[in-house]
């Protein structure tokens, strides 16, 4: 065996199939959920502030 070559299954497939498989499902996670929890907890729309017209000052 080189040293520069990867170790695979009798069936030639890589021998970490599992790991890549879960590597990515924890990937996807990782971008889509903290998307996703913000898009739940965010408000549809924001308060309106209307400001309040100043009176004449007293004198």
């Amino acid at each position: 065996m080189q040293s520069g070559s990867h170790p695979t299954s009798p069936s030639g497939r890589p021998a970490h199939l599992g790991a890549n498989v879960i590597g990515t499902i924890i990937a996807l996670l990782t971008l889509v959920l903290p998307l996703w929890v913000i898009a739940c907890y965010t408000t549809t729309s924001p308060p309106i502030v209307v400001p309040v017209a100043a009176s004449e000052p007293v004198k």
